[in-house]
């Protein structure tokens, strides 16, 4: 396999929304599109049961905001149907972000109030990039984080990603790299194996077992030609009777079994004994069917080897969103913040750093402003935020996505062991601020 390739896009302008234009426009007028300013990423609360949640789409963003310009093809749209003016559209045409992007590293962990990642640059090149930054972020940390609560739950056994005929097309790509990214082995998705280098991994589908005149010939033809160590799916009519064919024709050495349908815990504990009693002890049990963490957590005790996850990690197991909000929070050095009921922010730029015991278990998690001043730093308090982009250009050695998996099996294990519940309760550890 070469290396991944670099994630890109034909244009991102136009992922931005009608109503940041608006503003741009505006403030173009009015003479304070030039103001310095400072957004900031962070999400109120956690998804409803969550303990944690996981950051992921980091590099995405980067990557598309690099990319981030108007061509003649989208200007032309933005003229013809008056959503600018000729100032407006002239700004966009030398469209540049050239600011600063501080953030969490991808495959950390965020909670409530987190300063997952700071944009700072004047008022026009910041706002217009609200919709873009959000609509990466939010998606792939949903993803990421169902996927984490899945991985543990499944408690070292390995996980295929195979949700694409489940999403947006475009949406399946980034779902299978967000749910790599929190441990996930490998996806079915060959798109995402192409531009990530991610393993991909796959078995038939009942059409083809349908499409022979018999199950056995169906496994005779797949073994003909991928060899005894496939998965041959077993339940397209009477498991028992497919297991017997699929030892048959495969042998002892048959690689695995896959099971989609039914009560998947008490099917498996018998083919298990099935497979032991024909002589093929080594050959492993893939479970799949609108598995959850839930339900992955409840056959722990199964002789389960691998399970196949599709629709609840594309669409976040119940939270599709990571209801990440881009706040304005100082102009000019001057903290602002919103007073709406319910919706209220922090003025100021933050910066985060997590604290730890010396067993390495976090304990809490301290955001402070310039205003409140770093808090007396203990020896064993990690920070947080670290430089992305300076003056426009994406810094050197920014950690990569293999990065960001060792990343969260680290932080994971630092969380106090009921933060990794799969029951409701408060997020894993406090948020502090100064």
């Amino acid at each position: 396999m070469g290396s991944p390739e670099p994630v890109t896009s034909a244009s991102t302008a136009l992922l931005t929304d009608h109503y940041e234009l608006t503003m741009l426009a505006s403030a173009l007028a009015d003479g304070t599109a030039d103001r310095p300013c400072v957004f900031e990423v962070f999400a109120r609360r956690l998804p409803d049961g969550r303990r944690y949640g996981v950051v992921a789409g980091t590099a995405r963003v980067l990557d598309a905001i690099a990319d981030f310009r108007f061509t003649d093809a989208e200007l032309t749209m933005l003229e013809q149907t008056a959503v600018v003016d000729p100032e407006t559209l002239a700004w966009l045409a030398d469209y540049e972000f050239r600011g600063d992007i501080d953030g969490y590293r991808e495959g950390d962990l965020y909670f409530p109030g987190s300063p997952i990642l700071t944009v700072t640059g004047s008022f026009a090149e910041a706002v217009v990039l609200e919709t873009l930054v959000l609509s990466i972020l939010n998606h792939d940390s949903a993803i990421a984080s169902a996927a984490a609560r899945m991985s543990g739950a499944a408690h070292g056994r390995p996980i295929i990603e195979m949700g694409g005929r489940r999403t947006h097309e475009y949406a399946a790509v980034a779902a299978a790299r967000a749910s790599y990214l929190a441990g996930f082995a490998t996806t079915s998705n060959l798109e995402a194996g192409r531009r990530y280098g991610i393993p991909t991994r796959g078995t038939v589908a009942h059409a083809f077992m349908l499409l022979h005149d018999s199950e056995e010939a169906a496994f005779r033809a797949q073994v003909s030609k991928m060899g005894a160590d496939t998965t041959l799916l077993v339940d397209t009519y009477d498991i028992t009777a497919g297991i017997e064919a699929a030892v048959r024709v495969a042998g002892p050495e048959l690689g695995a079994i896959r099971i989609d349908s039914g009560d998947v815990g008490p099917l498996a504990r018998k083919a298990r004994d099935q497979l032991d009693a024909l002589g093929a002890k080594d050959t492993r049990i893939v479970v799949s069917g609108d598995l959850d963490e839930h339900a992955i957590a409840a056959l722990r005790a199964e002789p389960v080897d691998a399970y196949g996850v599709g629709t609840s990690v594309v669409t976040g197991s119940g939270a599709p969103t990571a209801g990440m909000v881009y706040k304005l929070v100082e102009v000019d050095g001057r903290p602002v913040a919103k007073r709406s009921a319910h919706k209220e922010s922090r003025g100021g730029r933050k910066h985060a750093l997590r604290r730890h015991r010396s067993t390495g278990t976090a304990v809490e998690e301290v955001v402070w402003t310039a205003a409140s001043g770093r808090p007396e730093p203990g020896e064993n308090d990690l920070d947080l935020q670290i430089p992305l982009v300076r003056e426009g250009a994406p810094v050197d050695d920014l950690p990569t996505l293999d990065d960001a998996r060792a990343r969260l099996r680290r932080a994971q294990v630092s969380l106090p062991w009921e933060g990794l519940k799969l029951s409701h309760g408060e997020p894993a550890i406090p948020t502090t601020f100064l």
